[in-house]
């Protein structure tokens, strides 16, 4: 919950400008639900894609109020949503029925959902951390064909790494996308496993991206604070 309508608008321009050249990886932002109209005209044409933060569990209309449906965000200019962050599953109950519902409604709305999954602290101390992982896909994930995966994102979120002090290794990063990635063969096969991208969103940072994306099974960034400034989410992108 960052950025005035004007701000987000100039943060977007700086970036289009920043990111012009990076061709060889998908650059999405998040702006605010009363900024994606603006910021997705203001960025028609470009590299960068625009994306909500999250969605209805629906999109029929109807008295939900306060909700935004994925037909919604779509219509505003959106092909992407994020969906499960760790901040709605913590704060806003997400759960994992309702992430598999804003799914479902996600894809029929022909958005692109960027599904987050990830432990707390005392999960991954207690030795369950794959746990908990494996049962966010399962269940977030069901139903779902091998079609439907063709537009599915995955984000790994170390709760645990994000505004604690602590700090996941990028050996810890692959640990987990390597479970990940083994998850989704069992439930979606090899070459859904092959294919899907899973992304790293532990406290991303210019000066750790290198490292993170070194890594066999990170294909990308799931980046906080530091895509709040077009300069330092530039310096990510251009390193990817």
């Amino acid at each position: 919950m960052y950025k005035l309508l004007g701000e987000a608008v100039d943060t977007a321009v700086t970036l289009r400008s920043l990111v012009a050249n990076a061709s060889h990886c998908e650059v999405v932002i998040a702006p605010v639900f009363t900024a994606i109209r603006t910021v997705a005209d203001r960025l028609e044409g470009s590299n960068v894609g625009v994306a909500a933060q999250d969605c209805a569990t629906q999109n029929e209309f109807g008295a939900y109020t306060g909700e935004v449906a994925p037909v919604m965000i779509k219509d505003a200019g959106a092909k992407y949503v994020i969906i499960g962050h760790s901040e709605r599953r913590q704060f806003y109950g997400e759960t994992d029925k309702s992430v598999n519902s804003k799914i479902g409604a996600s894809l029929a709305a022909g958005l692109t959902a960027i599904v987050c999954v990830g432990e707390h602290l005392n999960e991954r101390e207690s030795g369950e951390a794959e746990n908990v992982v494996r049962s966010q896909l399962l269940n977030g994930l069901a139903g779902l064909t091998v079609s439907d995966m063709e537009r599915i994102i995955i984000a790994y979120e170390p709760v645990w790494a994000i505004g604690t002090g602590k700090t996941a290794t990028p050996e810890q990063a692959q640990e987990m996308h390597g479970f990940i990635r083994r998850c989704i063969r069992e439930t979606h096969g090899e070459t859904v496993a092959d294919n899907i991208r899973i992304l790293y969103g532990g406290s991303v940072k210019p000066d750790n991206i290198a490292n993170l994306m070194a890594q066999d099974d990170v294909d990308g960034a799931l980046v906080g604070g530091a895509s709040l400034e077009a300069e330092s989410f530039a310096r990510i992108v251009n390193y990817l």
